[in-house]
């Protein structure tokens, strides 16, 4: 395994910014907002058609946000796989959900490069780069550690890994390890897809 994976594995033991005391808090959480962490927030970047999104784009889906870059080793090719197979288990549900990966390297990571990396696992995952002020606006807005390794071509990307569960209108939720069971994941989800639901059944009409 490559240094840089080790690193990657034990910041996501110990956290990002605080987040690891949430690492396996109930998957579902329905409380009031001012009670969750302060993980998410607006972005603009650049999708794998070279179409430019914001946060604002996935408003009434939950996101599975994740970071990472192309050229990773290991945690990366995991995470895709991961979240490929969580819409695979999800069945009619899936459609609710959009993972969101965001490239930490947006000098190799061009949208060409990213949409042929993520369609490899699932063409439903989100790709996302941008330029290096814009990639590190979106990473401070999940509390995200990354720094490139080494010198050349060949150099790594050190990068902390959870997957941010996100509700429909961008906030927090919680957050999975890179490395949790894909039916944990997929069963935090329909908890939560049935509370959604739930709720969107008793609120009261809309005045017209």
């Amino acid at each position: 395994m490559k240094r840089s994976s080790v690193i990657v594995i034990a910041l996501a033991l110990l956290g990002a910014g605080g987040a690891g005391l949430y690492a396996w808090s109930p998957p579902a959480i329905t409380g009031p907002s001012e009670t969750r962490p302060l993980i998410g927030g607006a972005f603009s970047l650049v999708d794998t058609n070279g179409k430019r999104v914001t946060d604002a784009d996935f408003r009434g889906k939950l996101m599975l946000v994740f970071f990472g870059y192309t050229h990773c080793p290991d945690v990366c090719p995991t995470g895709l796989q991961q979240a490929a197979d969580v819409l695979a288990k999800l069945g009619p549900d899936a459609g609710e959900v959009v993972p969101v990966f965001i490239s930490v390297d947006p000098a190799r990571d061009t949208p060409s490069v990213m949409k042929s990396y993520v369609e490899q696992f699932d063409p439903r995952i989100a790709g996302l780069t941008g330029d290096a002020a814009e990639v590190a606006t979106a990473a401070k807005a999940y509390r995200v550690y990354y720094r490139k390794a080494g010198s050349g071509d060949d150099y790594s990307v050190d990068h902390s890994a959870y997957v941010y569960l996100m509700d429909r209108n961008g906030k927090f939720i919680t957050n999975f390890m890179f490395n949790a069971p894909v039916d944990v994941m997929v069963d935090g989800l329909k908890k939560q897809i049935a509370a959604d639901n739930a709720r969107d059944a008793i609120a009261p009409p809309t005045k017209s």
